[in-house]
């Protein structure tokens, strides 16, 4: 199975593409799509609409899972992110693909078996799970990649959508 994992953000919006077979994971791709703070909010939606386009075209996923939005004390910062995540979330669906969604405690007990682990331990476990040299950078990305690992972890818990 190919999971496309999306850590949403206005400014940086992270994915990560792995396959998991078995117990096994390995990486397709991962990497961040950048927004300049200068560019006008439709242009930076739009730019992670193409962006993750791209992604989907490329690798097929069969799955897209899209962190959830936590709850942020900024109201103007979380209306704004919760735009880029509605975007990866109809960027997905446009392309037939079914979404699932995590929270960051569900990814964090996926992966490192610990609900309030801390971002260095996630990191950690994400580049022990996929076998890398060191921690895929920007931290973004990094995400990304563990809520691709906690679908694949998940999955078999998951009702069929």
């Amino acid at each position: 199975m190919i999971i496309l994992g999306i850590d949403p953000g206005i400014a940086i919006t992270g994915y990560g593409v792995v396959e998991h077979l078995g117990n096994k994971y390995s990486i397709k791709e991962y990497g961040v799509i950048q927004s300049p703070k200068m560019q006008q909010l439709p242009e930076r939606l739009y730019g992670i609409f193409t962006g993750l386009s791209r992604v989907i075209e490329q690798h097929q996923p069969d799955h897209v899972a899209v962190e959830e939005l936590f709850f942020n004390k900024n109201v103007k910062t979380a209306l704004i992110v919760g735009q880029a995540r509605g975007v990866a979330v109809l960027t997905a669906h446009m392309q037939g693909k079914p979404i699932y969604e995590y929270t960051p405690l569900q990814v964090k007990q996926a992966v490192v078996g610990y609900g309030r682990a801390d971002k260095q331990q996630v990191q950690f476990m994400v580049k022990a799970i996929l076998n890398l040299a060191e921690i895929p950078k920007p931290d973004d990305a990094a995400d990304a990649l563990a809520i691709a690992i906690c679908h694949g972890n998940s999955w078999g818990n998951i009702p069929e959508k």
